[in-house]
């Protein structure tokens, strides 16, 4: 039932998409974040955001960040990786985490230890 551009057949008169690929990019709320946020709804043309407070690296101030979601068919898990990298280092940030298909990344400066759970 299902055709080769990820469309369902339904018995009625209607089709469902499937999109086979969720990214989630968590960013904080700091200078050039919104810059981001309009070049992947331009990349992706739709996209979800939740806004909420994170309390990292054992601070009891929230840091304000932004969740931007989005569906597609068309991405490699090397490629939104290298975007979350690029991503990053714009935001000037020692991390950025992602999660593709629900697996949770942590893209880190190349100096932070790769066993260290910052």
């Amino acid at each position: 039932m299902s055709d080769n551009d990820g469309k369902i057949k339904t018995d009625k008169d209607f089709y469902v998409k499937v999109l086979q690929n969720s990214v989630k990019f968590y960013l904080p709320r700091v200078e050039g974040y919104l810059e981001i946020v309009r070049k992947i709804a331009s990349d992706f043309g739709a996209m979800s955001l939740i806004e909420f407070d994170g309390y990292f690296d054992g601070k009891f101030e929230p840091v304000k960040y932004t969740r931007v979601e989005v569906h597609t068919n068309d991405i490699e898990e090397k490629n939104i990786i290298g975007l979350a990298n690029q991503i990053r280092i714009v935001l000037k940030q020692k991390s950025l985490a992602l999660e593709f298909n629900n697996r949770l990344f942590l893209v880190n400066d190349s100096n932070i230890s790769a066993n260290s759970s910052d």
